[in-house]
């Protein structure tokens, strides 16, 4: 418990510095920084070498994060994900208060209400959304654990998280969908 509390405490202050962090997530292993900071945004598409035309994930602590950060959204989705089986990425039509290079082009928004302990303790206590993209340069597969992350990667984060490092249980990546007129619209399974 000791070191789950020394990461969360190093995360807060790297994020609060426009850092980045290498984290464990209720998905896969995630690149991370302050959702609301544009130059810490920028740091992970140059870690990932993706264009910063293509939207990242956000994690947010619950409920009440969403509704501060998006615009009319529709409360029985999230009915919906209480239920989902596995983690889901909503893709929202209005993101608010976000990076502006975060933001995909017509102004949405993929976030997930994060379920894992870790996340949800870090996002609380840091009081802002963050980035959680996976832990590989676009275009390379994804790593299903802490052991398949890249040196490259690992070397261009200025914190990695200890928690759940020795978890070699291979992890897949969320569900995303868009949630129209009440319905659900797969993007990812």
């Amino acid at each position: 418990m000791q070191q789950f509390e020394t990461d969360i405490k190093k995360c807060i202050e790297v994020l609060n510095n426009k850092g980045t962090i290498l984290y464990p997530t209720d998905t896969v292993w995630g690149l991370g920084c302050d959702a609301t900071d544009e130059e810490a945004v920028s740091k992970i598409y140059n870690i990932k070498q993706r264009s910063d035309n293509k939207a990242l994930i956000i994690l947010a602590a619950n409920e009440r994060d969403v509704m501060q950060y998006t615009a009319a959204v529709d409360l029985s989705l999230f009915d919906y994900l209480k239920e989902a089986d596995k983690p889901t990425t909503v893709i929202y039509e209005h993101g608010i208060g976000f990076a502006d290079n975060l933001l995909a082009e017509d102004g949405s928004i993929a976030i997930r209400i994060c379920r894992d302990e870790f996340c949800k303790a870090l996002i609380k206590r840091f009081g802002k959304p963050i980035v959680s993209t996976s832990a590989n340069i676009s275009g390379e597969a994804t790593p299903q654990n802490f052991a398949q992350i890249s040196n490259h990667i690992k070397n261009a984060v200025d914190y990695i998280v200890t928690h759940r490092q020795d978890d070699e249980a291979p992890a897949t990546p969320s569900s995303i969908i868009c949630w129209q007129n009440g319905e659900v619209v797969f993007i990812r399974k």
